[in-house]
This record gives structure tokens, sequence and C-alpha cells, in this order.
């Protein structure tokens, strides 16, 4: 006996498409969410670079590069508690003729679609950015 087959072909693509393209769009969602931080963290670390050398003194820097970096990785829609800023000086005291300014910004991308109840930490990818910005030879000493 020969068995009629007609129209389970349209059922097979069906369920393919579904099975195929669920992991493929939560791929795509989580690379998206990565790059979104990795995107954040290099706009935070220049931002806060240049609002450090361009304070008057060394305590306002310290305020400034941490607001200027608070306020890029609000902009690119990443929480309070999920980065890190740190700000150290090479080459002399801070902000004084020819040192440069190093901005390393670390964020935390949770994975989309987890459900905290699965018990653990979300899945996270780490992004860290570096930035350097030199204060200038000729400039006027201000530590």
């Amino acid at each position: 006996m020969r068995r009629d087959e007609e129209g389970s072909a349209v059922v097979e693509m069906t369920w393919l498409g579904l099975l195929l393209l669920i992991p493929l769009a939560y791929v795509m969602l989580s690379v998206f969410e990565v790059q979104r931080a990795a995107y954040g963290a290099s706009a935070a670390g220049r931002a806060a670079g240049r609002a450090y050398v361009q304070s008057p003194d060394v305590v306002s820097a310290q305020e400034r590069g941490r607001t200027a970096a608070a306020l890029v990785l609000e902009d690119h829609g990443i929480a309070p508690g999920d980065h890190t800023v740190r700000v150290s000086c090479a080459e002399g005291p801070c902000l004084s003729p020819g040192s440069t300014v190093t901005v390393v910004v670390e964020v935390t991308a949770a994975l989309p679609f987890v459900p905290d109840f699965l018990g653990g930490a979300r899945p996270a990818v780490r992004v860290s950015s570096t930035h350097t910005e030199p204060y200038g030879r000729f400039r006027e000493d201000r530590s």
C-alpha cells in the first residue's frame, strides 16, 4: 500500500523553521546585547578621559570622569550596577604636563530571556575598554 503524503511538506517546513529560527533569533539578540555593552564601554572610557583632563584639579577630575562615564553608559541602556570605572595616571602626578590618564571601563552584559528562578547568577559576558588620554606636554601644570 502506498501512503498519501500530500501536505506534509508544509508541516515539516513549519517545524524546521521554528526549530532553526528561534535559536538563531536568540543568538542574534545576545550578540546585539554584547555589542551594545562594547560600544557603551568604549564611549564611556573616551568621555571619562576627556572630562578628566579638562578638569581644573585632580579632586574634581575624579568626579567629572565618573559622571561622564555614568551618563554615557546610561545613554547606552547600561544599569549603574553593571559597570566599573577605574582611572589611573602615568608619568608623574595626574594633570601634570606630559602625563597620561588611562580609563578602564568594564561592563557586564546579561544575556536576554534567562529567568531568575533557574537559580544562580544570570549568564553574562564581561566587556572591557581601555582609553588613554594625554594631558599635553605644553599645558599649564594644575596639580
